[in-house]
């Protein structure tokens, strides 16, 4: 989400997020955290702020929201959160070094690579592949609460998986599999026992 507020990829942003940490903790200087929230987008920050929903996505906040309950994901939103940030750096550098891999080399001065809108954010993605890992619900009504397509969804949820095992996070099914992306925003507003099950293996 940074990455698309800033204009920059997620491994240049890593690598000042680490700087700077460095630069802070040299001179002691600390930051107190906000209020814990999570957001996987631009435009739901933006809307968040202003209280007003995206035009072109009304339903997005309540949507995206929910696919971080507790219930889904199988951990609390500050440990999903802290999750989608340890992982989201390694993420991004496995693609480009893949994409490296694929070009023969680096990229070409003057070419356009990272400059069209992606479908999923990488947060996104990671999200994704945790709840289609837990199986709250199949891939057809994964990929409409996040608005994308089967394929598109699946080449994401693929790109994430190598990350996940090489980093041996252990995830446990969920008790309960959704039929329909309605059922499972559904069963979110019921009151749930929270049930963690994302770790370590």
């Amino acid at each position: 989400m940074l990455c698309d507020l800033l204009g920059i990829n997620p491994v240049t942003i890593g690598q000042a997020i680490e700087a700077t940490r460095q630069l802070l903790d040299e001179q002691k200087i600390s930051i107190t955290p906000t209020v814990v929230r999570y957001f996987t987008r631009a435009e739901d920050l933006r809307a968040w702020a202003t209280g007003v929903a995206p035009a072109e996505h009304p339903s997005a906040i309540p949507t995206h929201q929910a696919l971080t309950d507790p219930a889904l994901t199988g951990t609390s939103r500050e440990a999903l959160h802290a999750l989608l940030e340890e992982l989201i750096v390694p993420y991004a550098a496995a693609i480009e070094l893949r994409r490296h891999r694929q070009r023969g080399g680096d990229r070409r001065p003057g070419s356009r690579g990272g400059v069209f809108r992606q479908k999923m954010t990488d947060g996104d993605r990671i999200l994704a592949t945790i709840l289609y890992r837990r199986r709250v619900c199949g891939l057809d009504p994964l990929a409409e609460l996040f608005g994308v397509c089967r394929s598109t969804l699946w080449n994401a949820i693929k790109d994430v998986l190598p990350i996940l095992e090489a980093r041996r996070i252990d995830i446990t099914p969920a008790e309960h599999r959704h039929m329909t992306a309605a059922d499972l925003l559904a069963s979110v507003n019921e009151p749930q026992t929270e049930d963690h099950r994302v770790g370590r293996g």
